[in-house]
């Protein structure tokens, strides 16, 4: 699929530029892959930089809260 852009649902700001490999949803992003990185970090929680839940990092990878992102290319 390649080079993709993650942005938070509520405010439309982006939060990842990601490299998906695949089809199908996005369900786990691997921090190997993230090209850029503009959340921001409470413990293991990633949210954007409006307050909104994006995941939980749970080490070698980020698990994609559904609702609360979008993709683009």
């Amino acid at each position: 699929m390649g080079i993709i852009t993650i942005k938070c649902v509520k405010c439309g700001r982006k939060v990842f530029k990601y490299q998906k490999m695949g089809k199908g949803r996005l369900w786990r992003c691997w921090k190997g892959r993230i090209i850029e990185d503009q959340s921001v970090r409470e413990g293991d929680v990633v949210k954007c930089t409006c307050g909104n839940v994006i995941g939980i990092d749970k080490g070698g990878y980020i698990r994609m809260r559904q609702s609360s992102f979008t993709i683009s290319s």
